[in-house]
């Protein structure tokens, strides 16, 4: 006969203790369960909302940004999240100030125009001289040295709406490197029409810089009818004469800080969740969009975890300054925490529209998971073949300086761009059910990475 210990013995006991609690503490982070309740979040649209109505227009290096990190500190500490707190650090500033466009000749009519980041000032006395039109970016590289000398640089462009948002990868050039080349090549100033898909007489800002040695002069985006406008003038045969007034300022090293929080996990020895998103925002609006709503949906979908008892990993949210003028706050980020236990970074920073595709860059040990994930996810419509995930802006740095895993839940990006760095990125914008369905889906992969005991270290690069 084999002798068996039974459960009823003060061992026995234990084990079955153990057993049912561990048992207990699964069921309680049960995906599906998890995702049904967070199908009817209301806590992401709360803080976007906050944001936008309480904070409003949260420009990097300014007074308004500072009032975002008080704001969120609160808010993160009255959610019940542990070790909140605000990391200061310091970065250049560039502040708008006025800024006004208008064709003098042959056809006078006023334009729609905002400064780019880091564009010169024209003085206060704006500049006007002729204008020399390119159809594309590779055009004006193409024009010798100095042939732009005494003339205002304007480049076009055909970006379209894209779900996956890769024509801003395409046209984004035209603002980023475009003001250099143009200074490179003699001109006095710099116009493009603005990177964007919408046709509302809203330009788009965004940022820009001037490689070293390169002299900065004032560079603007008109507003997309604007620009068409301006072409047919061009095309009619006749020079085209426009005055710029565009007179911002940098005014130097300002504070900037990322809010971070957390939810404790069971095991402090596994590498944590890292949920990004960007507390800042550009100028010309409240940021709902960019990137408001995105703070919404991964503190919402982290508190949904810690709603169902501790998790086994440490799930950390950062909240990043400073984005839109130079990924200020993830460079900061990483400096101060390369070397920490990180598993996976994750961020959300592409609107408040479903997402429609999950990607993943994990280690071979994750495979199993990878299935898990994607079949938990196909109730709320995402797909899961795609390229290898790699990560949003600010958790680049440190997905490269710690090796980490990374996966991607990608948001449906088709009308982005129509809002993008423009006056219109407001509330209204928001769909609560599309933001729901976020909060379902980051909810969902946040039970599964966070509570699997699966190494995520990844292979060394090659």
């Amino acid at each position: 006969m084999i002798k068996t210990t039974s459960l009823f013995t003060p061992l026995g006991t234990a084990a079955t203790a153990l057993l049912f609690s561990t048992a207990a503490l699964a069921d309680s982070h049960d995906p599906a369960d998890i995702q049904g309740k967070a199908l009817k979040d209301s806590l992401a649209y709360e803080i976007t909302e906050g944001l936008t109505t309480e904070v409003g227009p949260r420009q990097a290096g300014t007074e308004a940004e500072a009032r975002a990190r008080d704001w969120s500190v609160k808010k993160l500490k009255a959610l019940g999240f542990q070790n909140v707190r605000n990391e200061p650090f310091m970065m250049p500033t560039w502040v708008r100030g006025t800024e006004t466009a208008e064709v003098t000749a042959p056809y006078p009519q006023k334009f729609h125009v905002t400064a780019l980041g880091n564009s010169a000032s024209t003085g206060e006395n704006g500049i006007e001289a002729e204008v020399a039109y390119f159809d594309s970016l590779a055009a004006m590289q193409a024009a010798p040295d100095g042939s732009l000398a005494g003339k205002i640089a304007f480049v076009t462009h055909d970006m379209h709406r894209t779900q996956d948002g890769s024509s801003y990868g395409t046209y984004g050039p035209v603002r980023w490197i475009g003001p250099s080349i143009a200074s490179q090549k003699g001109a006095l100033a710099y116009v493009i029409k603005s990177i964007g898909t919408d046709y509302h007489r809203n330009p788009h800002t965004g940022n820009m810089n001037f490689r070293e040695g390169v002299k900065p002069i004032p560079a603007g985006a008109l507003s997309l009818p604007d620009a068409d406008n301006l072409e047919r003038m061009i095309k009619l045969g006749k020079p085209v004469t426009m005055k710029l007034l565009m007179t911002p300022q940098n005014i130097g090293q300002q504070e900037s800080g990322n809010v971070i929080a957390e939810v404790p996990g069971r095991d402090p020895s596994k590498g944590m969740i890292l949920v990004a998103c960007h507390l800042d925002s550009w100028d010309l609006s409240t940021g709902a969009f960019d990137d408001a709503a995105g703070c919404g949906i991964v503190t919402a979908a982290a508190k949904h975890i810690m709603n169902h008892g501790k998790p086994l990993r440490t799930i950390r949210i950062l909240w990043a300054g400073a984005e839109e003028v130079g990924l200020w706050g993830g460079k900061a980020y990483a400096k101060a925490h390369t070397g920490s236990k990180h598993a996976i970074a994750m961020e959300s920073d592409f609107g408040a529209d479903n997402i429609w595709r999950v990607e993943f860059n994990l280690p071979d040990a994750a495979e199993e998971l990878e299935k898990k994930i994607a079949q938990a996810l196909l109730p709320l419509g995402i797909g899961a073949l795609g390229p290898p995930a790699t990560g949003g802006a600010d958790i680049r740095d440190i997905i490269a300086s710690n090796n980490l895993a990374v996966i991607d839940l990608q948001q449906n990006g088709t009308r982005y761009f129509d809002l993008h760095h423009t006056p219109d990125d407001t509330l209204d914008k928001i769909d609560p059910e599309q933001l729901r369905q976020n909060v379902a889906a980051w909810s969902t992969v946040l039970s599964i990475i966070a509570n699997s005991d699966v190494d995520f270290t990844m292979p060394p690069k090659e």
